[in-house]
C-alpha cells in the first residue's frame, strides 16, 4: 500500500495520468526546458498506433516534396496543425534526461503533492489524412528506357555495363523517388504493365509488344488455339522458340489475357477482347486523326476473327469530334492523364471547355481520392450546365 501511495505522489507523466477529475496540479520549468526541435507530437488514428509502434510506417518524399507517411498499403499527407491552447510535454518521472522529482507540501493536509516539471511546450501536433498515392511520376520515371527489340538482342557483356543502367530503376529506387506506399505503387506497375527485367522495372515499348502481339495471333491460328483456353507452357513456349525473352513471352500474356485457372499443361489464360482491340485502335490511330468510315474500315480489318469489335470498348482511349459533315476520330487515352484530380481536370478541359456525361465518365473512373466520391469530384471542379429537364448536362471548368 506505501508502495502504491509512493507510485501515485511521484511527479512526471505519472502524476498527469493519474490525475483525478476536477483536481489541479501545479507545472514548473524542467531543468532541460527549450525548444527540443526533435520532438513533435503526432495525432493518430486507432487503427494505425499498431504500425507506428511496430515501426511498419515510413516517411517518404524528395527535398522539394511535402512529406507523406506510408503504411503497407495507404498513403497519407501530413499536416501541421497549430493550437490555441498551450499542450505541455512532460516526460516520465524516471527519464534519463537529468529529471528530479519534484514535490510540494500542502499547506491544508501537510501531504506532498507532485509538480509537472515541463519539458517543452508544443505549438500544435502532426495531422495524418489518407491521399491518394503520388504515381503520376511513375510512367514518365520508367518511360525514359522503355524496354526496344534492341535490348533484347544485347549481348550480355554489354548489357551489363554499368552506363547502359542510367535511367533505370530498381524497386528500392521507385521506393525512394515516388510517394506511395508498397501496395500502391505495385497496384501502379500492374496497371502501366511495367515488367520487372534483370532487376529493374521497365515498360515495354508499344510496338514492340505488338510485335509479339502478333505472332501470338499467329500462332494461334496454325495451331488452332482458343482465345478462352491458352495454355501458359505453350503460348510461352512457342513464343521463346520465335526469338522473344522467356520473360516478355510472359507478359504478353498478362499485358493482354487474364489468368483463369490452372490446366494439365499449366496455367490457363484467356484473351481480352478489349485489351487486343484497343491495341489495334491505337496502331489504325498511331499517324493521326481518321475519318471515321476509315478508321472504323481498317480497324475492323485488323481485329482478329472471332472477336467482337465495339466501338463502345473504345471509350476513354478515343474521342470523336465533327469537322464539317464528317466525323471524325482520334487517341485520348486515359492512361495518358495525371492522376492528380486537379491536374485530370485540367487536361480535360484544355482538350474541350464542355463535356457530356458519356464522354467524360470514362475519364474519371480510375480517379480514387478518399473521402471523395464522383460525384464530390464534380461538385468540386466543375460546373454543371442543363439549359431545359430533359436536355443531357453538360460539364465546364469550375471558375
Amino acid at each position: 500500500m506505501e508502495e502504491a501511495e509512493g507510485k501515485s505522489s511521484r511527479g512526471g507523466a505519472e502524476a498527469v495520468l493519474n490525475m483525478k477529475p476536477n483536481s489541479s496540479m501545479s507545472i514548473a520549468y524542467h531543468p532541460l526546458f527549450g525548444l527540443h526541435d526533435d520532438l513533435i507530437l503526432l495525432e493518430l488514428d486507432p487503427s494505425l498506433i499498431p504500425d507506428v509502434l511496430h515501426q511498419r510506417v515510413t516517411l517518404r518524399g524528395q527535398p522539394d516534396e511535402d512529406a507523406v507517411l506510408c503504411t503497407q498499403s495507404k498513403t497519407f499527407g501530413v499536416k501541421f496543425v497549430g493550437t490555441s491552447n498551450s499542450v505541455f510535454l512532460v516526460p516520465p518521472s524516471s527519464s534519463n534526461c537529468g529529471y528530479v522529482d519534484e514535490f510540494t507540501n500542502s499547506a491544508e493536509n501537510g501531504n506532498k503533492l507532485p509538480i509537472a516539471s515541463v519539458l517543452k511546450v508544443s505549438p500544435g501536433t502532426l495531422e495524418l489524412v489518407e491521399v491518394a498515392p503520388r504515381l503520376d511520376k511513375l510512367k514518365l520515371l520508367l518511360s525514359e528506357r522503355p524496354y526496344r527489340l534492341e535490348d533484347a538482342m544485347e549481348v550480355d557483356e554489354i548489357d551489363q555495363l554499368e552506363e547502359k543502367r542510367m535511367g533505370f530503376f530498381r524497386w528500392d529506387d521507385l521506393v525512394q523517388c515516388l510517394q506511395a506506399s508498397d501496395d500502391e505503387l505495385r497496384e501502379g506497375l500492374q496497371a502501366i504493365h511495367a515488367v520487372e527485367i534483370d532487376g529493374y522495372w521497365r515498360i515495354v515499348d508499344e510496338a514492340y509488344m505488338g510485335d509479339v502481339l502478333n505472332m501470338l495471333l499467329h500462332n494461334l491460328v496454325l495451331n488452332d488455339w482458343s482465345f478462352d483456353a491458352l495454355v501458359e507452357d505453350e503460348v510461352v513456349g512457342v513464343l521463346v522458340s520465335d526469338g522473344f525473352p522467356l520473360v516478355i513471352a510472359r507478359h504478353c500474356l498478362e499485358v493482354y489475357g487474364s489468368k483463369v485457372g490452372d490446366g494439365v499443361g499449366g496455367c490457363m489464360w484467356k484473351l481480352d477482347e478489349k485489351r487486343v482491340c484497343v491495341h489495334f485502335a491505337r496502331v489504325v490511330l498511331r499517324e493521326g486523326k481518321k475519318r471515321m468510315e476509315s478508321f472504323m474500315e481498317e480497324w475492323l480489318r485488323k481485329v482478329p476473327d472471332g472477336m467482337s469489335a465495339s466501338f463502345e470498348t473504345l471509350k476513354g482511349e478515343v474521342l470523336t469530334e465533327r469537322i464539317g459533315a464528317e466525323m471524325w476520330v482520334h487517341t485520348f487515352s486515359v492512361s495518358s492523364l495525371p492522376l492528380n484530380p486537379a491536374d485530370r481536370f485540367s487536361v480535360l478541359f484544355r482538350k474541350r471547355p464542355k463535356w457530356e456525361w458519356k464522354d467524360l465518365e470514362p475519364y474519371l473512373r480510375d480517379l480514387r481520392v478518399p473521402g471523395l466520391s464522383s460525384e464530390g469530384l464534380l461538385l468540386k471542379y466543375t460546373r454543371k450546365s442543363q439549359p431545359t429537364q430533359d436536355a443531357e448536362p453538360t460539364f465546364s471548368a469550375r471558375q
